[in-house]
């Protein structure tokens, strides 16, 4: 049993890193970058957010490869460079994570619609998350992450994908919800129900949501998670919804704010609580504090 499992099935909760891109352009990166190509070009950069997110007392640290599908890349010019790309988001934050922390590789969304409502077969989907996933395990994650989905199609291909590639790997597949009148549905119209049916069946170990959302939805989505969910949860919150500040984006919710749900989110069962857009380490060492008091306090 991977040392994810073992965790997860003990009752552990565990304390997931916050974000990336967040982190990476506030070292410069615009939005129409690519994020991925500095895998190869400035490594050093990931080491370092990823030194402040385990010393925050995260135990899972993210990859870099959030676009690293080839159908993402090649809006970059970079598809050839699959494997090279997501080989080296894992190789960039190895040395700092070994022994302190678990690799988290991330598969977002391709950023394509697939047939019939778009240009994008399944076929031709399910094999460039075939590419990007066996790279990742290839170097030696210890869980894949699916995030940020909207389509519920698209997330099954990506899950099946990495199932086919190994049927041992742990797998998080998680998606965004928006919140309406009727209750909670993806941009796509999937319940929180339908994803949680789906994604297990095609062999996801947990389920859960992350990004589009403040901690108090999100904490309403737990809710709902478990009441329909038959495998741990997951939920990474984003620091609040961003508000335009003088042509800058400012997320409002602080750590404070984050950690004094912790504790509910843990009761509802929830697994991994981690943080999404417009978190950084001082949100995730909020979460692991009350991680811990709320361990402690019911023990």
């Amino acid at each position: 049993m991977s040392g994810f499992r073992r965790r997860i099935s003990s009752g552990e909760t565990l304390c997931g890193d916050g974000a990336w891109g967040t982190q990476l352009m506030a070292r410069g990166l615009k939005p129409g970058d690519s994020f991925e190509e500095i895998n190869l070009t400035r490594p050093e950069i990931l080491a370092e957010i990823a030194e402040l997110y385990v010393e925050a007392g995260a135990d899972l640290i993210t990859t870099n490869s959030f676009g690293g599908s080839p159908l993402n890349l090649a809006g970059h010019g970079l598809a050839e460079k699959t494997e090279e790309i997501n080989r080296a988001a894992v190789k960039a934050i190895q040395r700092v994570v070994e022994g302190r922390a678990l690799i988290s590789g991330s598969v977002g969304p391709t950023g394509k619609i697939l047939t019939p409502y778009g240009d994008t077969e399944p076929d031709v989907m399910a094999e460039g998350f075939s590419r990007q996933i066996g790279a990742l395990i290839e170097v030696g994650v210890d869980l894949i992450c699916i995030e940020t989905m909207m389509d519920l199609e698209e997330a099954r291909l990506a899950v099946e994908a990495a199932r086919r590639r190994s049927p041992s790997v742990p797998i998080i597949a998680t998606m965004t919800f928006n919140a309406t009148p009727r209750g909670f549905f993806t941009t796509m119209g999937t319940t929180v129900e339908q994803a949680c049916r789906v994604l297990v069946e095609a062999g996801a170990d947990l389920v859960g949501s992350n990004c589009g959302n403040g901690i108090d939805t999100m904490a309403e989505l737990a809710r709902e998670f478990s009441a329909h969910a038959t495998v741990p949860r997951v939920i990474q919150s984003n620091a609040g919804i961003p508000e335009n500040h003088g042509g800058e984006l400012h997320y409002p919710e602080g750590p404070d704010d984050m950690a004094a749900r912790v504790g509910e989110l843990m009761d509802l069962g929830v697994a991994v609580i981690g943080g999404c857009c417009g978190t950084g380490p001082d949100h995730i060492r909020a979460i692991r504090t009350a991680i811990d008091r709320h361990r402690t306090a019911t023990s």
